[in-house]
């Protein structure tokens, strides 16, 4: 008898210490989201009318860019927030897997933008000097990749392209309207405001377009990651889970109101002007895909930095932990 009451005690306070574990893991009172300005922050105007996150209550917090975020991400400032899928990819793999992939939130949206109206194809930018959005980021590697791929180099042969990089991003659409450069490779919104600016700017090559091509894909690769940092994504899959839902919905009534979205945008300050917003989003490929339906275009894209430049994602593809679940 003595023994089956210690047995007994036993169970008990074993059930006892996995509840608290359990009321532990899953009782929050709130969950912290990193806002992107620009246009991977525009899906989270709708989302930041919410003042909860299922049963915690939410607080937002917008930064002029993935830099600022990284660092409370990693000290667990910020719970979720946004982040490129490379960026993403060297946080987990050189810092002891301080953020997780929770889903793609957006897909390409790059394109080479010129007044030159002979510009059809890739091989026409052989000689011409095209400045790039973002040395070291995806529209760097996606251009590289598709040139390489079609044997055009960017390493100053004269009949390769030669990429600048000189030109901050916000102010590459201004120097191409002012005729300071010809072709430039921009993401949205910048070739919506150039368009919007001037008449005789135009989408002369569609970079997702190019790249379904060549993977021989219908899935265009992603250009934002949804990131939680590690431990909270352990110890509170249900708050996750009640993000990506909501997520995923104001991802498609922003689609479906761009409008009334670009109101949004400019009332909780994500960097853009509401009519610009508005402009942009029919061309900004918002999706949602869960982490684990999400990983194939992800490596894909991994890939191809992987190629060009191994610590960009800190030298291999990350593992399985990688991936919510």
């Amino acid at each position: 008898m003595k023994r089956l009451f210690q047995t007994l005690s036993l169970i008990l306070a074993l059930c006892s210490s996995t509840a608290f574990s359990m009321s532990r893991h899953t009782d929050i009172k709130e969950v912290r989201i990193g806002v992107l300005t620009g246009p991977s922050g525009i899906p989270m105007a709708k989302q930041m009318e919410n003042a909860s996150v299922g049963t915690a209550d939410a607080s937002y917090e917008v930064f002029a860019g993935a830099a600022l975020l990284v660092p409370k991400l990693i000290k667990g400032e910020i719970d979720i927030g946004f982040l490129p899928p490379n960026m993403a990819a060297k946080l987990y793999n050189t810092n002891n897997k301080a953020v997780v992939m929770a889903g793609i939130a957006g897909n390409g949206m790059l394109y080479l933008i010129t007044k030159d109206s002979s510009i059809k194809t890739l091989s026409d930018l052989r000689g011409k000097t095209v400045s790039v959005a973002g040395q070291g980021a995806t529209p760097d590697y996606m251009l590289r990749y598709l040139l390489d791929a079609q044997g055009i180099g960017t390493d100053g042969n004269a009949d390769g392209v030669a990429l600048d990089f000189s030109i901050p991003n916000a102010e590459i659409a201004p120097a191409l309207i002012s005729g300071k450069i010809d072709y430039a490779l921009v993401p949205e919104p910048f070739a919506t405001v150039a368009q919007a600016k001037n008449a005789d700017v135009k989408r002369a090559l569609d970079i997702q377009e190019l790249y379904n091509k060549k993977q021989n894909a219908t899935d265009s690769y992603p250009m934002t990651l949804i990131v939680v940092n590690g431990q909270f994504a352990q110890e509170h899959a249900d708050i996750v889970k009640a993000f990506l839902k909501s997520y995923k919905e104001s991802a498609e009534w922003t689609k479906a109101h761009p409008e009334e979205a670009g109101q949004l945008v400019e009332k909780h300050s994500i960097g853009l002007a509401g009519s610009i917003a508005a402009k942009a989003i029919p061309n900004c490929a918002y999706t949602f895909a869960p982490a684990t339906k999400g990983r194939s275009p992800v490596e894909s894209l991994l890939s191809v930095f992987l190629h060009f430049n191994e610590s960009s994602i800190g030298g291999t593809l990350p593992d399985d932990d990688f991936y919510f679940k």
